[in-house]
């Protein structure tokens, strides 16, 4: 398993992971997580799915997910982790 960020252009992988920030729940979980957290899986960035690096420079990274192109924060990118 590696980082998303990580992944070269033209390269493959399978999300296995998204570390999601750790929070104490308190019954509002959904509420407590960072937005930026929620809004990687709304986006498409599920367990399971099969993503390409499109460009990965020095900002964001740009990935295929289905047939949609996502940009995703390099902070991000590193949460997710892949199998190539």
């Amino acid at each position: 398993m590696i980082p998303l960020g990580l992944l070269s252009p033209g390269e493959h992988g399978e999300i296995v992971e998204v570390r999601l920030r750790k929070t104490h729940c308190t019954g509002h979980c959904r509420e407590e997580r960072e937005k930026s957290d929620v809004r990687v899986e709304d986006m498409g960035l599920r367990v399971g799915k099969r993503v390409e690096m499109l460009t990965n420079g020095g900002g964001p990274v740009l990935v295929k997910v289905d047939e949609s192109r996502i940009a995703v924060a390099r902070g991000m990118a590193m949460k997710i982790m892949v199998r190539r």
